[in-house]
C-alpha cells in the first residue's frame, strides 16, 4: 500500500466519521421516534412502504428484509425491473413510485424515501401521493441541500451534510440498519 492511498483513506474514513456524527443527540433522538412509530406501524396492522433509486433503492432493499425477516415487520420494497419498467412505460419514470403507493398503499401506512440529492422527482411524486393516500407519516432520508425538496415533503428527515453519494449512501444505511437492530433491541439476533 502506498503512502497515497494511506493518506486518502485516512481522509476519507475521518470524514465519514465527522459526518455520521455518533455522538449527535439529533439523530439518536429521532431514530428512536421511528423505532416508535415502526413499531405502532405493525400494532395498527399497517405497512411500511421504502423506495429509493441507484444505490438507494438496494438499500431500501436491504432495510425491508431485515426489517420484515428480524423485527417481523411488514415492510415492502418494489424494486422489480417489470413492474419498475411496467410503471415507467405507462406512466413515466417520475410516476412510477406513485403509482406503486396508489396500488399497493392504504391509509395509515408509512413511507420512508431515500434521495441522496433531496431532487428525485418521482421521490417528491412519491411523497405526494403518500400524503393522498392518507400515510401516518413519511420519513425522508437525503443529503445536499439542507432545504431540499424531498426533506420539505417528510414528517421527519434524516440528513447527511454532504454531497457525496458514497458518504451519503453509507450513512443511510448504517442509520436504517441500526434502526433495525433499536426495533428488535439485540444486535446479535440469529436467524432461527
Amino acid at each position: 500500500m502506498t503512502n497515497k492511498d494511506i493518506k486518502f483513506l485516512n481522509k476519507y474514513f475521518d470524514n465519514f466519521k465527522n459526518l455520521i456524527n455518533f455522538n449527535s443527540d439529533e439523530i439518536k433522538k429521532k431514530l428512536s421516534r421511528l423505532k416508535k412509530i415502526i413499531i405502532n406501524t405493525k400494532k395498527n396492522g399497517k405497512k411500511i412502504l421504502i423506495f429509493g433509486n441507484g444505490g438507494s433503492a438496494a438499500i431500501a432493499s436491504h432495510f425491508s428484509v431485515d426489517l420484515t425477516k428480524n423485527a417481523k415487520i411488514r415492510c415492502t420494497n418494489y424494486n422489480e425491473s417489470d413492474l419498475i419498467t411496467c410503471f415507467s412505460n405507462d406512466f413515466g419514470y417520475e410516476n412510477w413510485i406513485k403509482m406503486a403507493i396508489n396500488y399497493f398503499g392504504d391509509k395509515g401506512d408509512v413511507l420512508i424515501v431515500i434521495s441522496s440529492s433531496g431532487k428525485s422527482r418521482n421521490i417528491i411524486n412519491a411523497c405526494t401521493a403518500a400524503k393522498k393516500k392518507r400515510f401516518s407519516k413519511i420519513i425522508t432520508l437525503t443529503g445536499h441541500s439542507a432545504n431540499n425538496s424531498v426533506k420539505k415533503q417528510g414528517d421527519i428527515n434524516l440528513w447527511v451534510n454532504s454531497k457525496a453519494y458514497n458518504y451519503i449512501e453509507n450513512i443511510h444505511q448504517f442509520w436504517l440498519l441500526s434502526l433495525v437492530d433499536l426495533v428488535i433491541g439485540k444486535t446479535n439476533y440469529s436467524s432461527k
